[in-house]
């Protein structure tokens, strides 16, 4: 019974892209490990992103804690139904709390995914990264798992003016979500995390890239395309213009990783 709110929602999950003809494409789910602690790491391009991740990870890990902004659970309903899921409400301006329960949920061996650029890119390039989730690698011993998903923009985006109202979900059927998990990476009891996670930022930055150039994820020839960055011929905002939509905190580690043609 302790999981009935969070199997409930991964069916209406179900029913929802069902409806909507999403296809979730998965590869590498073998690199989770199937017990004990985990702590995904992933980067952020849409707002319903933990739900292709979890879907990625039915028949492997089902019950994974997302790390959210708090202000989600400021909605009632939702709120419950969140703190019923085990999930972790993060303040940007004092994340302390938000790390130490995700350090628990560790020590008991759940799941745990983190999303380190504490926000959403409108660029589609990877932000400044938040050193949390190297520092709970290197005090629990979790092994650190890359995620990298990409399509999930083309159905609820960033907003691209800081005045504007939160877009709507685009509910065009038919979209393919990629989500890819890479080998686990281990953050030593010795380490740096201010530079293991400038290392992570390459990786995350040279992952992404290698879903956004597929083919089925290229814009077409002369196609509008702000969902796709624009140093691989998109209309995204540029780094700049995105990071000022959604300010990371001051302890964010700055990008020192870029497109690959900088």
């Amino acid at each position: 019974m302790r999981e009935a709110t969070y199997r409930a929602v991964i069916a209406a999950g179900r029913v929802a892209l069902r409806a909507l003809d999403v296809t979730t494409r998965a590869e590498g789910a073998e690199h989770v490990p199937p017990s004990g602690p985990a702590l995904l790491v992933s980067n952020h391009v849409s707002f319903p992103d933990f739900l292709f991740i979890g879907r990625a990870l039915l028949g492997r890990r089902p019950f994974v804690r997302f790390m959210c902004r708090h202000d989600i659970w400021d909605v009632r309903l939702v709120g419950r139904a969140m703190t019923a899921m085990r999930h972790v409400p993060v303040d940007r301006t004092a994340p302390a709390a938000a790390y130490l329960t995700a350090r628990r949920l560790l020590g008991e061996g759940e799941a745990v995914c983190v999303f380190p650029e504490a926000g959403i890119s409108a660029a589609y390039v990877v932000r400044a990264l938040m050193p949390g989730a190297a520092a709970l690698g290197r005090e629990t011993g979790a092994p650190l798992v890359p995620v990298t998903i990409w399509g999930s923009q083309r159905i609820w985006a960033q907003k691209r003016d800081a005045a504007a109202v939160l877009p709507r979900p685009d509910l065009t059927r038919g979209r393919l979500v990629d989500v890819r998990f890479g080998e686990p990476q281990t953050v030593t009891p010795d380490a740096d995390v201010i530079a293991w996670t400038r290392e992570h930022g390459h990786r995350m930055q040279r992952d992404l890239e290698a879903l956004q150039t597929l083919p089925e994820h290229r814009p077409r020839p002369g196609e509008l395309a702000p969902w796709h960055p624009a140093h691989l011929g998109g209309q995204a905002l540029d780094r700049t213009a995105s990071f000022a939509l959604d300010r990371s905190p001051h302890s964010a580690v700055a990008p020192v990783w870029g497109p690959l043609d900088e």
